[in-house]
C-alpha cells in the first residue's frame, strides 16, 4: 500500500511536534502547511489523499466541491466540533472524522482557570507585583462557596467542569437538550437557568438552533453581576449583546477562550498590528473581560491524543469498512437514521 498523504492545515510548531512524535514510524506523508484552509488555498491540498484540519478552516460547499474533484476522500478534523464544516454537502462526496473527546479535563480546568483568575483579580495582582505595587485596592474578589453556576451543555467536558464546581461547594444547576441520564444533576430550563445562576459557562457545540443563545433578550433575564464563561464555541455569544450588557453592568465579567470572529485572529501574533476589530478591541480594553486565544485545549496530554486519534482515524479509514469517530449529518438528525458507526456513513 501506499504511503498515504496528508495535507496537513494551519499548522502550528505544537502541532508538528505532536504529529511527529505520533508518526514517528513515518507511516504516513504529513505535508504541514501554516495557512488555513479556505476556498483560496485549496490548490495546497492537491496530491494529497486526506486534509487535516482545525476549528478555525473554512470547509464549504465549494471547499469540498475542490476537494472531491481532486480525489480527496477523507476530511479530518483535529478537534470536537465541526460548525465548520458543511458536512450536509459532503455527504456522498468526502468523509468527515473527527476527535470527540481528547482531553475534557484540559477544557474544563481552563474554564475554572478563567473564573478564578477573574473573580480573584489574579492577572491584575501579576501586574501590579511586577511593578512592586502591592496595594489591595481594587482586588476584592468573591467566594464561589455557595454560588450558583449554571452549566449548559453536560457531555464529557460539561460534567467535569460539574465536578470541579461542587469540589468548590457551589450550587450547580444544568441545562442540555439532552439530558445525561441517572448523573444527579440538576437540570432546569433555559429561562430559570438564565434567572438564577451566578456564574454561567457554555460547554456545548454550536449549531444553528443555540447561534447567539446569549443576547440581549436572555441577557435581561439573567442577575446583576453574573459572570459568562465560554469556552466552546464563539457565536454561542452575541458580542456586540455581550458588549452592551457589560457596558450596563448587568454582567460582572465575561471569560472568553473563543471569539464569534475569531477565524481571522486567534492564534496569530498580531502585537505589532492594528486589527481591525473594534468590538474584539472594546472587549479586551474591559477591565471585567479576560480573553484567551482558543487555548483551552492546549495541554501536552491534549495535543498527544488529538495526534494518536487523528492518525487512528485516518488510518481505520483507509484500512477497514469501520469509522467510528466518522461524522454523518444524518446522525440524530433524522430519526430513521440507524447509524452505529460500525460502518462507513456512504
Amino acid at each position: 500500500m501506499n504511503i498515504l498523504k496528508i495535507a496537513f492545515f494551519d499548522a502550528k510548531d505544537y502541532d508538528r511536534q505532536s504529529f511527529e512524535a505520533s508518526n514517528a514510524s513515518g507511516e504516513f506523508d504529513i505535508c504541514f502547511l501554516d495557512t488555513r484552509l479556505t476556498p483560496d488555498t485549496y490548490k495546497l491540498a492537491e496530491g494529497a489523499d486526506v486534509v487535516c484540519v482545525f476549528v478555525n478552516d473554512d470547509i464549504n460547499s465549494f471547499v469540498i466541491d475542490k476537494l472531491y474533484e481532486m480525489g480527496i476522500k477523507l476530511i479530518a478534523l483535529r478537534c470536537a466540533g465541526y460548525n465548520n464544516v458543511d458536512v450536509q454537502y459532503a455527504y456522498g462526496k468526502v468523509h468527515v472524522v473527527r476527535v470527540p473527546a481528547y482531553s475534557p479535563y484540559a477544557v474544563a480546568e481552563h474554564a475554572m482557570a478563567l473564573l478564578l483568575t477573574s473573580i480573584r483579580r489574579i492577572h491584575k495582582a501579576y501586574i501590579r507585583t511586577k511593578d512592586f505595587n502591592f496595594s489591595l485596592e481594587g482586588m476584592t474578589g468573591f467566594d464561589l462557596h455557595g454560588k450558583t453556576v449554571g452549566v449548559i451543555g453536560t457531555g464529557k467536558i460539561g460534567r467535569i467542569f460539574i465536578d470541579i464546581c461542587r469540589g468548590f461547594g457551589m450550587n450547580v444547576i444544568a441545562y442540555d437538550k439532552f439530558p445525561a441520564k441517572d448523573s444527579g444533576i440538576e437540570y432546569v430550563s433555559l429561562d430559570e437557568l438564565w434567572e438564577r445562576s451566578d456564574i454561567i459557562s457554555l460547554h456545548c457545540p454550536l449549531t444553528d438552533e443555540n447561534r447567539h443563545m446569549i443576547n440581549s433578550s436572555t441577557i435581561a433575564q439573567m442577575k446583576k453581576g453574573v459572570v459568562l464563561i465560554n469556552t466552546s464555541r464563539g457565536a454561542l455569544i452575541d458580542t456586540e449583546a455581550l458588549v452592551e450588557g457589560i457596558k450596563d453592568r448587568k454582567i460582572g465579567a465575561a471569560c472568553l477562550d473563543v471569539y464569534e470572529e475569531e477565524s481571522n485572529i486567534f492564534f496569530h501574533d498580531y502585537s505589532n498590528h492594528i486589527v481591525n476589530d473594534d468590538v474584539l478591541a472594546r472587549l479586551i480594553s474591559m477591565p471585567n473581560v479576560i480573553v484567551t486565544s482558543h487555548q483551552a485545549f492546549l495541554t501536552r496530554e491534549a495535543l498527544s491524543n488529538i495526534a494518536d486519534t487523528t492518525l487512528a482515524n485516518i488510518r481505520e479509514f483507509f484500512s477497514s469498512d469501520k469509522c467510528a469517530n466518522e461524522v454523518c449529518y444524518k446522525c440524530g438528525q433524522i430519526a430513521d437514521c440507524k447509524q452505529l458507526h460500525d460502518k462507513k456513513c456512504f
